[in-house]
């Protein structure tokens, strides 16, 4: 089970977005690597498609994940744990608040 999932709301702990914090697009989990709404941006040069203009385009570009922590319900960065319930399912757990993570 992973540690950060796609939708996950999570914060940029280091790099030139620190502190900055968004959705969970996208993880590539052999590389160790997420893509995150709005940080990370970077510029690439797009051919003109049928479907899309040439130009100089702005995306995200993939962050390790090591440089990301969930946020809380708070917004502050937290650890995620794993806990096994009653009914043995196994979820995530903040370890800041000791809340489930939903997802």
């Amino acid at each position: 089970m992973q540690k950060i999932r796609k939708g996950d709301k999570v914060v940029v702990l280091t790099g030139k977005d620190k502190g900055r914090s968004g959705e969970v697009l996208q993880v590539l989990p052999k590389e160790d690597r997420a893509v995150v709404r709005g940080v990370n941006m970077v510029k690439r040069h797009q051919r003109q498609t049928q479907a899309q203009e040439a130009g100089i385009i702005n995306k995200e570009a993939s962050i390790h994940l090591s440089n990301l922590a969930v946020s809380d319900k708070d917004g502050k960065p937290t650890r995620v744990g794993f806990k096994v319930l009653e009914d043995g399912k196994k979820v995530r757990v903040a370890k800041r608040s000791g809340e489930v993570i939903d997802g």
